[in-house]
């Protein structure tokens, strides 16, 4: 089993987005705790450009350090708006995330499909950086027309799978509590549409879990189009990320699944949010991973 260590950490211990200084202590720390495999984010535009800049340092840390950035992720919300002139700037800016994930070696390119456009009444999914255990309302508003965001969501992430295919990476679409596609029947229906073997899925544990989904079965439909994973625990009845172990994912049998399909990617430990002696947390999260692997022969 590769296991990695998700940006998360990084983002739940020095905020939304790190600095660059806090980022190079990040990934000290990731080193520090066993990891050999890591993610990088680029949250926004600002932050997307300080790394494009801080590139070669970030480089010679990273060798320094003997550990890989495996997945990277540009996080751009306008990359699925309705508005023609935002979204194409966001297009851009994948562009430049598609870069530096070949600068740095990635296997993977990732995004999410971020939070519709409507009207939220009180909290907004993620809008300032990790919000778990959240009830949403919304207002539809009578000129949002779901088949136009639709169209939007399948021609913009097909235009991604190809510029990314063509960098010799894989793309994939992280499915999360309260946004356009959130849950596994919703991202094979985006799969289909795509077409395209170079566009996948990031499968969540913890968002999916918290959907009522049946991990298992969610493997089932996915198959070969996972194509990282992101793993945290919880009760299922909220998407907090926790420590694997300290919710009710069966977790034996999820990975009995993905051994079935053969599953080869990186595992991600996806352990973050309001929690206390982070760090101890993911440790144990990955001690964890790696008993569960020799039991299960994964």
């Amino acid at each position: 089993m590769e296991i990695s260590c998700c940006w998360i950490y990084a983002i739940s211990k020095y905020g939304y987005p790190p600095s660059m200084g806090d980022t190079y202590k990040v990934i000290e720390e990731m080193a520090g705790m066993g990891f050999k495999n890591i993610e990088l984010e680029g949250i926004g535009e600002g932050n997307l450009k300080e790394i494009v800049k801080d590139k070669k340092k970030l480089e010679k840390t990273i060798e320094d350090l003997g550990v890989r950035v495996v997945n990277f992720c540009p996080v751009l919300p306008d990359i699925v708006s309705l508005e023609k002139k935002r979204r194409d700037k966001a297009v851009r800016l994948f562009k430049i995330g598609i870069d530096i994930a070949r600068y740095f070696n990635c296997v993977t390119i990732q995004t999410d499909s971020f939070t519709p456009p409507l009207k939220f009444i009180g909290e907004v999914p993620y809008k300032k950086g990790l919000s778990y255990g959240k009830e949403y309302k919304v207002k539809l508003e009578p000129d949002f027309i779901w088949q136009e965001q639709w169209n939007v969501l399948v021609d913009t992430f097909a235009h991604c799978t190809s510029l990314a295919k063509d960098a010799g990476l894989k793309f994939c679409l992280e499915p999360r509590v309260g946004e356009l596609i959130s849950n596994t029947d919703a991202a094979l229906r985006l799969i289909d549409a795509i077409g395209d073997n170079g566009f996948g899925v990031v499968f969540d544990t913890a968002h999916q879990h918290a959907q009522k989904e049946l991990l298992p079965l969610s493997v089932e439909k996915l198959g070969k189009k996972i194509f990282y994973l992101h793993v945290a625990d919880n009760d299922g009845r909220d998407n907090e990320h926790l420590a694997l172990g300290k919710g009710t994912i069966d977790w034996e049998e999820f990975f009995s699944a993905l051994k079935k399909h053969q599953f080869n990617g990186y595992v991600a430990i996806d352990v973050g949010g309001n929690i206390p002696n982070l760090r101890e947390e993911v440790i144990k999260s990955k001690k964890y991973l790696e008993v569960l692997a020799e039991k299960i022969k994964f």
